[in-house]
């Protein structure tokens, strides 16, 4: 989407406040799969751009899936550290995407004192996968793959002129 000025000339490259906030929080059950692999993501594709954090309802233990299918990308999060809400410095987000139905119901709590958006984006949880160890990278993989279109679509991606 692309606004116009009175006259109707678009403004290029200039996305409404509302498809691209400063300040953004990934938010899943655990924050060691979904959410981190989200957060990194944005601060990839929109670097200095986005204020972005991820969450969890709970923290959890590193998932060694979640590194190798990052670094298929060229995107580094091993010195990622799960942590939960209650463990956030910051809560002055715009927007706050929960990845999971317990995440969902977190951030709608944080609404009541703070002033935020909430989107819920269902996604599948790979940690559930069964099978080889190939089957299971291709979940984790086909995550990822949701996610940087989701997040590419939502925030108005453009690549950059070596994208």
């Amino acid at each position: 989407m692309i606004d116009s000025a009175p006259t109707g000339v678009p403004f290029p490259n200039r996305a409404p406040a509302a498809e691209r906030p400063s300040a953004l929080l990934f938010a899943c059950r655990m924050n060691v799969i979904r959410s981190p692999m989200a957060a990194a993501i944005t601060r990839h594709l929109f670097p200095n751009q986005i204020y972005t954090r991820s969450a969890g309802v709970r923290p959890g233990a590193l998932d060694p899936f979640v590194q190798i299918v990052m670094e298929e990308i060229g995107i580094d999060i091993s010195t990622h550290v799960p942590h939960s809400f209650e463990e956030l410095e910051d809560t002055n987000f715009d927007l706050v995407v929960t990845l999971a139905p317990e995440a969902h119901h977190k951030a709608l709590e944080l609404t009541r004192t703070n002033a935020m958006d909430v989107e819920y984006w269902p996604t599948m949880d790979p940690s559930l996968a069964t099978g080889s160890r190939s089957q299971i990278l291709h979940a984790y993989r086909s995550l990822r793959d949701e996610l940087t279109m989701r997040i590419k679509k939502r925030f108005v991606w453009q690549p950059r002129g070596n994208d």
